[in-house]
């Protein structure tokens, strides 16, 4: 799949990680109109993602699967939060639990951030059922990664979907990786500074892109 084939219209548009920057630059280009499960979690490894979609979120972030690793900031601001690891994923919360209202030994505001996912979560798992075309977005993943992603989501997702993954690695601009897969478009982006540089790039590949809400 190459870049052109990704343009169009969709009715859902999720990030599915590895970082906060798919939701960022979703944010920055007018597409992000909902949070998804994924968008401020860490989710380094694409294998443990497949695995998490495949068993639709069960077991996700339940207290005996977390460990605190530290303290970090907000994503927009300098607030401290404390991260957690959900240890059956590997999945990083670090801008879930604020540290004025939370500690390392007593995570207080865990009901409530449990059932903010939960909201997320019953919405994705809904979009993937009944929306028409669904565009997903991650970075950083292997082509046999992304090879398994294509088959957890089209057991998952009912009607049409495409899949751009993003890795970043020492080239100049845009390089398409045409991999052979039928829904997955693969690309490289510059990895000097991957937060703000490469905005414009973001903007010229999600050009042609838009959120276009339907009637269900």
């Amino acid at each position: 799949m190459n870049l052109d084939q990704i343009k169009g219209n969709y009715d859902a548009i999720f990030g599915l990680g590895h970082l906060c920057l798919t939701a960022l630059q979703l944010r920055k280009n007018n597409l992000r109109h909902y949070a998804g499960p994924l968008d401020w979690v860490g989710t380094p490894y694409l294998t443990d993602l497949n695995r998490l979609l495949r068993n639709r979120f069960s077991n996700f972030l339940e207290p005996q699967n977390l460990r605190i690793t530290g303290y970090s900031t907000g994503v927009d601001s300098h607030e401290r939060y404390i991260s957690l690891r959900d240890d059956y994923y590997y999945v990083d919360s670090a801008h879930d639990f604020k540290a004025d209202q939370n500690t390392f030994d007593d995570i207080v505001t865990y009901p409530e951030v449990k059932e903010k996912f939960s909201r997320r979560i019953n919405r994705f798992l809904n979009q993937m059922a009944t929306a028409n075309r669904i565009l997903f977005i991650r970075t950083n993943g292997t082509f046999e990664e992304a090879q398994e992603l294509e088959t957890v989501l089209s057991d998952l997702v009912q009607n049409e979907f495409s899949v751009l993954l993003i890795n970043h690695t020492n080239v100049k601009g845009i390089v398409e990786q045409n991999w052979p897969l039928q829904r997955v478009c693969a690309i490289e982006l510059p990895d000097k500074e991957i937060w703000a540089a490469n905005d414009s790039l973001w903007k010229q590949i999600l050009s042609g892109v838009n959120y276009v809400p339907s009637s269900h």
